[in-house]
């Protein structure tokens, strides 16, 4: 469908791509992923035209037609409704419903035969591009996006970016593009939101590009990972938890091969070294010059993975109570936020706040802070500093301040040298940390503001969307941060990734009022189907049909009536043996498949590695199935009386 062939793009004399290949076919889903400045968002400008490449072309099919949703889309405005603006997906359907219009209206004044024949006409073909549907669906999509029936009416520009770029989404999703590229797709977005999203994508009938952070989103929506690299497009076949073992396991294989191509080099260097003034040897000492001289050279593998060199640290701790918040209410003219609700935090909570939007999430973390009037009490604990984080935090940057001499003004005791390793991690490296605040985009201002909340003395921690404008890397560092600090925390986040692994406690809002999940994200996440899917069950329209699990009776039983629970027995522990002969036979295939794996004639051929690759991926993923299965049969034998 499109093929990307030898592709060298330089920004300035930095080469962004050298002789870089891809090929994109129908129905592909594939998530583009890479270090900031890789060049990931320019691929896709590249792919759209916008940019030419220097050398290499890209060629498509007549019938690829392309979607690219990007964040400069945030900047149109129209006083059209958002249903307006949505339905101009439908370009055809538009065009002949304006004819169809024109001639109903010539029809009133002059009616002729031949125009009865153009109505029919255009109707007809209305009707096969479902014209009267077109409405219906666009109504379906935005609704599906966040957006009540109210507001379907409501102009564009009365909405804030993210709001309006949800409007393009729409729009592009109802289009249809043979191959649609989405830059960040799950900015703006609220956890329902992007779920809807994923549901959406599964089911895309066309091929996907997606540049995302959100470890999440990719792994649920694509099947092929494109990792940007020094200079070149590498392929791996599987969402993104998939890439990151085969990138582990590659560039093991890669070091290993490093590693013997040194030692080899360093071999002949010492016996050219040792024999060049010895005549005799002249000939061998010539040969493996020209051995030298000719070797393809294997890079060392450079480790990515930033990690964290240094400790968050508080000057006191607070005491056990960090919070209280008793019967708060809050309200705007507009909107209830919440309602006579109470809720405490204790030293150690690590708590995510997380939910649609507009349901008052930042809100909280206002009240929290002091900076919300209420009707109700809140309370500080004892020894409790906190420090706050969020966008309107920005304003408080002095802008002729340098990165660096903004980060000590905290009060930290930190070196410069700790401080630039700190800004190092949130992409400012070497000179960077001597810009001034007042040159910074957006992006960056909020780096440098999360920066200084994390270098802060302060044992309680507030945090409004900690993870937009990082990549992946910041985002593994600020997980790692947070993982090792000491104090409390309330964090707003979509990002399911960070959320499952920095929180040991789930905070929604419902009914207006603030509820505790005292679990992981993943449990809270669990909990939450199993009682929607309960809910649904209980529903009056379905209260026939409640499962209802019958209660054990501690009677006696005769034995003929055991006679049932021992054949049961039986049969789930025949079952379990099955399951573990199964799994045993699958570790030795799985131990003979790293052996063959770690062999260097492998290394060199990229077709066999991958089909290695793919064998134990998929026996790998069969033992996680049958290790379900041994846990849920053992499960269900302590469950039979023997």
């Amino acid at each position: 469908m499109l093929s990307i062939n030898n592709l060298s793009f330089y920004f300035g004399s930095r080469p962004l791509y050298q002789n870089a290949n891809l090929h994109i076919k129908p129905k592909d889903k594939i998530g583009l992923v890479g270090a900031n400045g890789t060049g990931k968002s320019t691929l896709l400008r590249i792919i759209m035209g916008e940019y030419q490449p220097d050398e290499g072309n890209i060629s498509k099919s007549g019938d690829c037609t392309i979607g690219f949703l990007n964040q400069d889309l945030l900047s149109y405005v129209t006083e059209d409704s958002i249903l307006t603006v949505a339905m101009e997906a439908f370009e055809r359907e538009n065009a002949i419903q304006k004819n169809i219009d024109r001639v109903i209206h010539e029809m009133e004044t002059n009616y002729r035969d031949e125009l009865v024949d153009k109505l029919a006409r255009f109707q007809d073909e209305f009707e096969a591009l479902d014209g009267y549907n077109m409405q219906t669906k666009t109504e379906e999509i935005l609704e599906g996006l966040g957006f009540s029936t109210s507001d379907l009416q409501r102009p564009l520009k009365e909405f804030s970016g993210g709001w309006r770029m949800r409007v393009m989404l729409a729009k592009m999703l109802l289009q249809k593009p043979a191959l649609l590229m989405l830059d960040e797709p799950t900015n703006h977005l609220d956890l329902p939101t992007i779920q809807w999203i994923e549901n959406y994508l599964t089911n895309y009938e066309g091929a996907i590009i997606v540049v995302s952070h959100d470890r999440f989103f990719l792994d649920n929506v694509v099947e092929s990972i494109v990792e940007i690299s020094a200079g070149k497009m590498n392929w791996y076949s599987g969402n993104y938890e998939f890439y990151l073992e085969e990138k582990s396991l590659r560039n093991e294989l890669q070091q290993n091969a490093y590693e013997n191509q040194q030692a080899k080099i360093r071999q002949t260097e010492q016996f050219i070294n040792r024999f060049k003034a010895k005549a005799s040897k002249a000939s061998q000492v010539q040969s493996r010059v020209k051995m030298l001289n000719r070797i393809e050279m294997i890079d060392e593998v450079v480790d990515e993975t930033a990690k964290v060199h240094f400790k968050f640290k508080f000057s006191s701790p607070s005491g056990r109570n960090v919070l209280m918040l008793d019967d708060i209410s809050k309200a705007y003219p507009e909107k209830e936020i919440l309602k006579h609700t109470t809720i405490k935090m204790e030293r150690g909570d690590k708590i995510a706040l997380i939910g649609a939007n507009g349901k008052g999430k930042s809100t909280i973390l206002r009240i929290i802070a002091g900076n919300e009037p209420i009707t109700g009490k809140r309370e500080l604990g004892h020894n409790v500093n906190f420090s706050f984080y969020a966008q309107h935090q920005l304003e408080s940057l002095n802008v002729e301040n340098a990165i660096i001499d903004e980060l000590k003004q905290t009060g930290t005791d930190k070196s410069e040298t700790e401080l630039r390793t700190i800004l190092g991690c949130f992409l400012f490296s070497n000179d960077d940390a001597f810009k001034k605040i007042k040159v910074l985009s957006g992006g960056e201002k909020s780096r440098v503001a999360l920066s200084k909340v994390l270098i802060s003395q302060a044992n309680f921690l507030l945090l409004d969307e900690p993870t937009n404008h990082l990549d992946m890397q910041s985002v593994n560092i600020l997980i790692q941060a947070l993982e090792h600090y000491e104090g409390s925390y309330v964090v707003i986040s979509h990002d399911r990734h960070f959320v499952s692994r920095v929180a040991n406690k789930i905070w929604y809002i419902e009914d207006y009022q603030i509820k505790e999940y005292p679990g992981t994200y993943e449990e809270y996440e669990t909990w939450k189907e199993t009682r929607e899917a309960n809910e649904k069950l209980s529903a009056p329209d379905k209260k026939n049909t409640v499962a209802v699990k019958p209660v054990e009776q501690k009677t006696l039983s005769s034995h003929s009536e055991k006679k049932p629970e021992q054949k049961d027995f039986k049969k789930v522990s025949q079952k379990l043996q099955e399951t573990e002969k199964e799994m045993s036979d699958l570790e030795k295939m799985k131990i003979k498949m790293e052996e063959d794996l770690a062999k260097a004639e492998n290394y060199n051929h990229a077709d066999k590695l991958k089909t290695l690759n793919e064998k134990y991926r998929q026996i790998s993923d069969k033992i996680k199935v049958l290790e379900t299965e041994w846990e849920e049969l053992v499960v269900e034998m302590d469950g039979i009386k023997k």
